[in-house]
């Protein structure tokens, strides 16, 4: 009876990592046309402070034209650019 009671309790507790959904897939943002707001909610380890930069950055310069350039933003490195760039779009 013990071992049942044990093999019970094991299943209910390794069970919810099988039932849990995945993450959330981000929506691809082009960052030549989004606002801060969308490039915040949308970039990963992006804020609201990195996304103005990138606005201001934008506003400054022209529109981007590689998605390396992002990099050339205050705050925005390699290891960033990294993991959003399946979801980066220029046009």
């Amino acid at each position: 009876m013990r071992l049942i009671r044990y093999i019970c309790l094991s299943l209910c507790l390794l069970s919810p990592p099988l039932f849990a959904e995945d993450p959330p897939v981000s929506s691809p943002v082009n960052i030549n046309t989004a606002d801060a707001a969308t490039l915040s909610a949308s970039l990963k380890g992006v804020g609201s402070s990195k996304a103005q930069a990138i606005v201001t950055y934008r506003d400054n310069y022209g529109p981007f034209k590689s998605v390396e350039e992002l990099t050339a933003v205050r705050g925005i490195g390699d290891s960033l650019l990294a993991k959003n760039k399946d979801i980066i779009l220029l046009e």
